[in-house]
């Protein structure tokens, strides 16, 4: 099952580049006939599954393999493709073959990264997604896309030669690079500390929290719209998943250590980007600044060291992958095709022209806010819970992302939508039946895990119990 999902990308990638030349919409289909493929064989793996237990499953391979903390990163890789080469079905008018295959090649390595139990193909998994990235920053963002794309690789790569050199002191010291071995070897206090600073370097980078978030504003803002669905909806999930596969398990009694020090920067980081959030005339730099301020969340209810807040933790960064891509097929897709710009004080009133949109802007602009009924208020309700349990101060600091995540989405959306239409802009068409269908494909779920969150959390009870009390 594991081997399907990550031989049918591939079968994809050789198909559309070895094949003939094809029309546009050929390949086109045919990538999204094989992302939607690989959906299907995730929803039967997820089918599969079973939840009463906290060991590893599908073991056909000594070297891939999934449990409850793997799957549903997993399920929202696949979810996501099949969206991103919707999202971009019309905006991409060059080089569209090599579109295709960069996508298909991001949805094989995120795939292995999920499922990889070995360090060394953690680390070479964990690097080979920012091959392809760099390449649709570079190649189809927008005009300073090659500042962009270098930030993106330089800032990526800098924390990623401490984490290489920190795995290869562990394979030396335990002799394997096999994490279930790794995990039980006994390395002394002295030495988890200094590793575990190595390699959180790097997942801070790729969270991004303060102050290593610049590449992450730059690279959103220059992306194109399934650049940035990538980016904010998967890409960040990759230091999500470090956190819980390498750091607490392998390293815990630094992680205990150190769970003071993050929960502080995660504090920080909430505060600081959420008042930036509220000041950015851009609305693609709002959004990218308001996922760092939920990724801030995420990460403290990863390091509350309890169930709740890590569930929470999981199930954030998880809603998050629903909301934040919407919100940029909405504005950074739906608006900048019609209007060709980015400045939030040229757009006003328009409900006028684009009923759907506002109210499809509404509701996601409701799941961003956290509010109750989504899955994000379920996310965001139990990591503050294990936040408060861990440290009730953090816990009060966290809580304040509540008002500022509703006073930034609400502001964004009642500049844009309300009021008198905008004399700067013409009279446009509402969403179209494409868009229409992505945005409720992203919203069905939100809602529906928001009113039942069991469906996930029966599946990651005892993973997350055997990942907090076997470390």
């Amino acid at each position: 099952m594991l081997t399907l999902l990550l031989i049918i990308p591939i079968l994809g990638v050789l198909a559309l580049s070895q094949g003939p030349m094809q029309e546009e919409s050929q390949m086109k289909k045919l990538a999204l006939f094989v992302t939607l493929l690989n959906f299907v064989v995730s929803l039967v793996l997820w089918r599969k599954f079973d939840s009463n237990s906290s060991q590893y499953q599908f073991t056909g391979s000594h070297v891939f393999r999934v449990d409850g903390l793997s799957l549903y990163f997993v399920l929202l890789t696949t979810f996501t493709m099949p969206i991103c080469i919707l999202a971009s079905w019309e905006n991409v008018k060059h080089h569209l073959k090599y579109f295709l295959i960069a996508f298909l090649m991001i949805e094989t390595f995120l795939i292995a990264f999920f499922v990889v139990l070995d360090l060394l193909l953690f680390y070479v998994f964990f690097e080979s997604v920012l091959i392809p990235l760099f390449l649709v920053v570079g190649i189809w963002g927008a005009r300073t896309r090659i500042r962009a794309r270098f930030l993106l690789f330089l800032y990526t790569l800098f924390g990623s030669l401490f984490m290489l050199l920190a795995f290869l002191v562990i394979i030396y010291n335990v002799g394997s690079s096999d994490l279930q071995m790794i995990s039980l070897a006994d390395l002394s206090f002295e030495s988890q500390k200094i590793l575990w600073l190595a390699i959180f370097l790097s997942f801070a980078i790729k969270t991004p929290l303060i102050p290593f978030h610049l590449w992450l504003i730059r690279a959103h803002v220059e992306a194109p719209v399934a650049g940035s669905m990538v980016l904010a909806g998967l890409i960040l999930k990759l230091a999500v998943y470090g956190f819980l596969r390498i750091l607490i398990p392998l390293l815990p009694e630094a992680t205990s250590y150190f769970s003071p020090l993050v929960q502080t920067i995660a504090v920080i980081t909430l505060v600081y980007s959420s008042l930036t959030t509220l000041r950015q005339t851009d609305f693609k730099c709002l959004v990218a600044y308001s996922s760092i301020a939920h990724m801030s969340v995420v990460v403290a209810g990863i390091f509350s060291n309890t169930v709740q807040g890590i569930e929470g933790g999981i199930l954030l960064s998880i809603a998050h992958g629903f909301v934040s891509p919407a919100l940029f097929i909405l504005v950074g897709g739906v608006l900048y095709d019609a209007f060709h710009t980015r400045v939030i004080r040229y757009y006003r009133g328009l409900t006028s022209y684009m009923p759907i949109f506002s109210v499809f802007f509404l509701l996601f602009t409701f799941a961003n806010a956290g509010t109750p009924m989504t899955r994000n208020w379920v996310g965001e309700f139990l990591g503050l819970t294990g936040v408060f349990q861990r440290s009730p101060m953090v816990g009060l600091l966290m809580s304040t992302g509540i008002v500022f995540s509703a006073a930034y989405s609400i502001w964004l959306f009642n500049r844009i939508c309300f009021g008198t239409y905008s004399p700067y802009l013409t009279a446009t068409k509402d969403v179209s039946r494409r868009e229409f269908m992505i945005l409720l494909t992203l919203l069905i779920p939100t809602i529906v895990f928001g009113l039942w969150p069991n469906i996930i959390l029966n599946d990651l009870h005892y993973s997350v119990s055997t990942l907090l009390y076997a470390s």
